[in-house]
């Protein structure tokens, strides 16, 4: 059978979040470390394949059975879920069943009737030099707390009775991401995010309603309403 379903929801920014742009033209006295933001709006956004590739890292933590070397060593049910370059025994590549879309800020209206002047902030860090005691001061940039993010994921069916199974180990993901961090430097505190509003439903093909209530079911428990 041949359907997609897609998944939509927004990824709330709790803690000020860093996923980094090119700074390779930065002005002196400019940001050490700018945030990546949409070339047609200069606003931050998240790269869709940040997004995945943070998920399918937390997720082989927890389904690999031993540690694995490259993603075509990940456990079967992820190999199957996010694809893999190295052909199968059947000869074939495995194509990845989901296609995560950049994600672009949708509230900052919201944002500046608060009263905010810009969607991001400049954080001054020092790191010190134990031996010689002097500071290395940087400017690291990051999107504000509060941001929402509109998030969009197509989900490709290939066999009926193997969608709630994908779709639960996505849902997995997204909780193991809320425990941990999107973007850099999260043992200091930054890209704490929050999954909010998801929602499953079939947009191409025809698929038994029963599958679409079960994977609707098994999001909603990983996301805050």
């Amino acid at each position: 059978m041949y359907a997609k379903i897609e998944i939509t929801g927004q990824v709330e920014v709790k803690t000020g979040m860093h996923i980094g742009g090119s700074s390779a033209f930065a002005a002196i006295g400019a940001v050490d470390s700018p945030v990546i933001k949409d070339v047609r709006t200069g606003l931050p956004m998240i790269p869709g394949s940040s997004l995945k590739g943070k998920m399918r890292s937390l997720l082989a933590k927890e389904y690999n059975v031993r540690m694995a070397q490259r993603p075509d060593e990940d456990a079967p049910s992820l190999l199957r879920l996010f694809g893999c370059a190295k052909a199968g025994q059947d000869g074939k590549v495995r194509k990845s069943r989901v296609l995560i879309s950049d994600m672009f800020l949708e509230n900052e209206e919201e944002l500046r009737r608060e009263g905010l002047q810009s969607m991001t902030e400049v954080k001054f860090e020092n790191s010190i030099n134990r031996a010689t005691a002097v500071a290395n001061p940087r400017q690291i940039e990051r999107a504000i707390r509060g941001s929402l993010f509109g998030m969009n994921i197509l989900y490709e069916v290939e066999h009926a009775e193997e969608v709630v199974e994908d779709i639960s180990i996505l849902a997995e993901g997204m909780r193991l991401l809320e425990y941990d961090y999107l973007g850099g430097n999260g043992s200091r505190g930054y890209g704490k995010v929050l999954f909010r509003d998801v929602f499953a439903e079939v947009v191409i093909g025809e698929l038994d309603e029963k599958i679409i209530q079960s994977c609707n079911e098994v999001l909603q428990k990983s996301s805050r309403r």
